[in-house]
């Protein structure tokens, strides 16, 4: 049994998540988030802790912006979008028991007060903005995170929020490259 309460965007997206573990879930309805919604992920924050697992989509990142301005200290659970394709359908709904797992595990809590670990010159030194490979390097990068896809400057601001280390950054760039580009750094 997961001890957060997680927070998703509908009841498919609940039966997906309940193949995959036991835990107690709140859907919000997609955009319809209102001020009630909003109170139960506060108490589900303050009595158990929170992981929002939205859709690898714009409207999936617009909820969790939404929720995460209004509930602080809550985690993000990210699948990939490929994990959460099917038939050229995203969402979580489609991400299989395993995916949903690792995302889970994955969970990052936004910290509190931003860091500047991370500059532009990281980016490009790890080649995840400047070239052609960078939209695919940062899906492949932010998915062995569990900081999901994002543009270069989101990417850049998801490392400095959720604390990532340099060590961390450089196993997942380690990993992404042996895995998909045969090489180290």
């Amino acid at each position: 049994m997961i001890k957060e309460v997680i927070v998703v965007e509908g009841r498919d997206d609940i039966t997906a998540v309940k193949r995959a573990v036991d835990a107690e879930m709140i859907a919000v309805g997609g955009f319809g988030i209102n001020s009630k919604i909003i109170s139960k992920i506060k108490e589900a924050q303050k009595r158990r802790g929170v992981i929002v697992l939205t859709d690898p989509d714009f409207a999936g990142e617009k909820i969790r912006s939404i929720i995460s301005k209004r509930v602080k200290g809550i985690k993000h659970a990210r699948i990939s979008q490929s994990e959460g394709t099917k038939n050229g359908d995203i969402g979580v709904e489609n991400a299989s028991p395993e995916s949903i797992i690792r995302a889970l595990n994955n969970a990052k809590c936004e910290t509190q007060k931003k860091t500047y670990e991370f500059t532009i010159e990281d980016m490009l030194f790890f080649k995840l903005v400047g070239n052609s490979e960078a939209k695919k390097r940062r899906d492949l990068v932010g998915n062995e995170l569990g900081i999901g896809y994002s543009n270069g400057a989101q990417f850049l601001s998801r490392l400095n929020n959720f604390g990532i280390s340099k060590e961390e950054l450089i196993n997942a760039v380690n990993t992404v490259n042996r895995r998909y580009y045969d090489e180290g750094i």
